[in-house]
């Protein structure tokens, strides 16, 4: 009978070594775990604060683009209404410089077909000032 029970000691002992085995094996697979866990999680937490960051940027982005929109539309209004006065004062100076240039020398050719009695003797075209004017209004 006390062999029986050695028999018995031996395989509980036997048993239990091995259940402590295991039983440390797992305890170390459930630290690894939870640190795996801790891990995500930390990281879980980052991504979102950079995500929120992210949206506040954005947010602000969107924000600064309607201004800018609103901006443009604004500026591109005062172009149109400025764009009609140029386009008349440039008209105007165009239609300037042709008067100018058919007086002070360019229109010779064409009063030659026309009839007109011959210019006053009072009056005579000063030439240097004409090229002049015409200067300035070309630049």
């Amino acid at each position: 009978e006390a062999e029986a029970e050695a028999e018995e000691k031996a395989y509980c002992d036997e048993q239990m070594t091995k259940t402590e085995a295991k039983k440390s094996e797992l305890e170390d697979d459930v630290a690894k775990m939870t640190a795996k866990i801790d891990q995500s999680a930390s990281k879980s937490a980052q991504l979102k604060e950079e995500v929120k960051v992210l949206q506040e940027e954005l947010a602000a982005l969107t924000k600064e683009q309607a201004e800018m929109d609103k901006i443009r539309l604004e500026t591109h209004e005062d172009y149109v209404v400025a764009k009609k006065d140029l386009e008349l004062g440039l008209s105007g100076v165009r239609k300037a410089l042709s008067v100018l240039r058919d007086y002070y020398g360019g229109g010779e050719s064409e009063a030659a077909f026309m009839q007109q009695p011959a210019p006053p003797v009072k009056h005579s075209k000063s030439g240097g000032a004409g090229s002049g004017i015409i200067g300035i209004l070309e630049v």
